[in-house]
């Protein structure tokens, strides 16, 4: 369980059954955006006011910081490694299949319930858009029923049935991989020039704002700053948590690399300039939806803090009257819009992100299929999950799959629990990802490596604390998840990755995929 995949064989599988390299560093830089740029800023920044309050600005940083500390050790093994399968990849190069599978196993936390989150934000912003344009959808059709199942699940609120926009959406997307239909590189980025457009509209309308309205920053930590240790999710640290999925899809631009002219270098351009750009819009956004409208978490009669998107919070008085605080919004950014006197683009805002969202869905849902993939043909999955539909061309079985795992989620869940479930997967790859880039400078000293690292043996283990620190400030809920969707992972590898691995049988070469099934990501 400790073998590796050599990286020379990886390497000459790729030149062997190369996808064609068409993208550039602009292109990928505006593939990472159009990634990381979603539900997280769209939706999560009440989630993120629950939890931390104006502190959330800080939240971002933090969040931010991880993120681009991962990015740099991600950029050195996609410059080195410019293959499909991104850290499940690196992984079973450096540090063998067992921690491989179990990276891998944990990606399909954060891209299928990565989708599902984006999935019910868009849902959020459908819903709101067309009740301000007096279609009203039933509120049993919005959100899924009040569940709880211990320390594991939880969500949906009170007289809710099933989330249906988020299902249909999870359908088209499903449906449209299916068939075949990719967006063109002309698409996305018209689609990531809308969210972008839209982002900057908010900030030239509420940061104007700001110096008549600095009292609603005090409180600036009404809920401290969180602990790591026996965390239950709240504070700057817990907000940091919970936000850091608004950065999650940088990564995606790693998976890009076989379809990348000049890997070695346009990788690392498109994984950290994207980040950059987005870091600056979600600070300027924060401080906007601040200083204009405020971002204090709501309390019950006995002083206790709700728990960010709890039906009790949904339904609480507060929330239920005109006017209700930002915590109480499903469409953070729109409704801001509306409250402050912009209610036309307030409904601007919510049609932009009605429009672009569901590109989110269907990258992420593309790049579950694409790590399916690479798994299966490394046959620590079975071959029959690649299946190639006759008429198609495309993996219509493991499409189908994930369609209905994502809609299940995105049908029961409230955004924030999802994105955090996503996290918790998402940190552990990253933490993993570090680590390897740090053990193969030991092991493979000589490998060109185009991108460095700098101050590799600082920043790798500031990663993996940082990682680990925001894993730890999870709720409960979410580390109890990983923790259960770990030990299911390990039981299934055991049971048949472990016996029909490639690598175990001496297979040189992966089982090649068909060249169709295995075209281009949405760039």
């Amino acid at each position: 369980m400790w073998r590796v995949k050599p990286l020379d064989q990886i390497l000459a599988t790729a030149e062997k059954k190369s996808l064609k390299r068409s993208l550039g560093p602009i292109q990928l830089t505006m593939l990472g955006i159009g990634a990381v740029i979603g539900t997280g800023i769209f939706v999560l920044t009440a989630t993120a006011a629950q939890k931390a309050g104006p502190g959330m600005m800080i939240s971002f940083i933090v969040a931010g910081v991880v993120c681009a500390l991962a990015a740099l050790c991600y950029a050195e093994l996609a410059s080195m490694v410019p293959v499909a399968g991104s850290a499940y990849t690196y992984s079973y190069a450096v540090m063998g299949e067992l921690i491989a599978w179990l990276v891998g196993w944990a990606l399909i936390l954060e891209y299928a319930l990565g989708a599902s989150a984006v999935a019910v934000g868009w849902s959020g912003h459908i819903v709101g858009f067309l009740d301000n344009l007096g279609m009203h959808i039933p509120h049993a059709l919005t959100v899924g029923p009040k569940i709880s199942f211990g320390n594991f699940l939880e969500g949906g609120e009170i007289g809710g049935v099933v989330n249906l926009p988020a299902v249909i959406i999870t359908g088209l997307v499903t449906l449209l991989l299916v068939v075949g239909t990719k967006e063109s590189a002309t698409v996305n980025a018209v689609l990531v020039a809308i969210k972008v457009a839209a982002l900057i509209l908010f900030v030239v309308l509420t940061l104007p704002l700001v110096s008549g309205h600095m009292n609603n920053f005090h409180p600036f930590t009404p809920r401290g700053w969180g602990n790591p240790i026996g965390s239950s999710g709240t504070g700057v640290l817990g907000a940091a948590a919970s936000i850091f999925f608004a950065y999650v899809g940088f990564d995606a631009v790693s998976t890009a690399a076989e379809e990348t002219k000049n890997p070695q270098v346009n990788v690392p351009i498109g994984l950290i300039g994207s980040l950059l750009i987005c870091t600056v819009f979600y600070l300027l956004v924060a401080g906007g939806v601040i200083g204009s409208f405020g971002a204090q978490p709501l309390f019950d009669a006995a002083g206790k803090a709700y728990s960010a998107g709890a039906p009790e919070l949904y339904g609480s008085a507060t929330c239920t009257a005109a006017h209700a605080p930002l915590v109480c919004s499903k469409e953070a950014l729109a409704y801001v819009l509306r409250e402050i006197g912009h209610p036309f683009f307030g409904n601007l805002l919510g049609l932009a992100a009605t429009i672009a969202l569901p590109s989110v869905v269907l990258l992420m849902m593309f790049g579950q299929t694409r790590i399916f993939f690479v798994m299966a043909r490394d046959g620590l999955l079975p071959q029959g999950l690649s299946a190639v539909h006759p008429k198609f061309k495309t993996p219509w079985v493991i499409t189908i799959i994930t369609g209905v795992v994502v809609a299940i989620a995105s049908a029961f869940l409230p955004v924030g629990q999802l994105a955090d479930y996503s996290n918790s997967g998402t940190l552990f790859a990253f933490g993993a990802v570090s680590l390897g880039v740090m053990i193969l400078r030991f092991t493979d000293k000589n490998r060109v490596r185009p991108f460095r690292t700098p101050f590799l043996f600082v920043f790798a283990p500031l990663s993996i604390i940082g990682c680990l620190a925001l894993f730890l400030s999870l709720d409960d809920k979410s580390k109890n998840l990983f923790y259960i969707w770990s030990v299911l992972g390990l039981v299934l590898y055991f049971c048949y990755g472990f016996w029909r691995s490639n690598v175990r049988h001496g297979i040189v070469d992966d089982v090649d995929l068909d060249d169709s099934a295995n075209g281009q990501p949405p760039a």
